[in-house]
């Protein structure tokens, strides 16, 4: 299922939580587009470790060669959106009303699951940041192109009332890791 960056919105259906350890790294066949598949090298050490609200996210970003990884120790949430850049870029400063090719993989903070991701289907996607939930368009405007980022998003900032469709409850906060390529406009 494509979210298509957390484009759209629908009502959540309330859902029970539980406490997890869960590490994400998105891992699918390979693809002849920009985004790697492979699983990152064992071991690592995370570029961003975040103690929330409740639970903790590490975040270690993509390479050349390699998808990022999420661990999850939850449930994790977060009260405000917070945005760590893990590797800077040196392309031009994305505008808020660009169009951006970016590599992305999102993680659901309640449980550590992967509910979209295009280094999974190892290729960009491509939309207009004022098309996307806010907490996106946070991580992303103002960034380098190039740059590689990190957001653990509150609810109000991802979907405030869930997405049913791909997994997201009613006040669950997300975690993004994201590889901005290129942009447009």
């Amino acid at each position: 299922m494509m979210l298509a960056a957390c484009g759209s919105d629908a009502d959540a259906e309330p859902g029970s939580s539980t406490s997890a350890a869960s590490t994400s790294s998105a891992v699918a066949a390979p693809a002849a587009a920009s985004c790697p598949s492979a699983a990152p090298a064992a071991g690592g050490t995370p570029e961003w470790t975040l103690p929330g609200a409740t639970g903790t996210v590490a975040v270690t970003g993509s390479t050349d060669s390699a998808a990022p990884e999420v661990t999850v120790t939850g449930p994790f949430s977060v009260t405000a959106t917070q945005v760590h850049t893990l590797q800077a870029g040196s392309g031009p400063v994305v505008p808020d009303t660009a169009t951006v090719s970016v590599c992305y993989m999102g993680v659901n903070g309640r449980d550590g699951s992967v509910f979209d991701s295009s280094y999974q289907r190892g290729e960009p996607a491509e939309f207009p940041l004022d098309g996307v939930v806010p907490g996106f368009q946070k991580a992303i405007a103002g960034q380098n192109v190039g740059s590689t980022v990190a957001v653990a998003m509150d609810p109000a900032d991802g979907y405030p009332e869930g997405q049913p469709s791909a997994g997201i409850q009613k006040g669950d906060s997300l975690v993004f890791a994201i590889k901005i390529l290129g942009i447009t406009g």
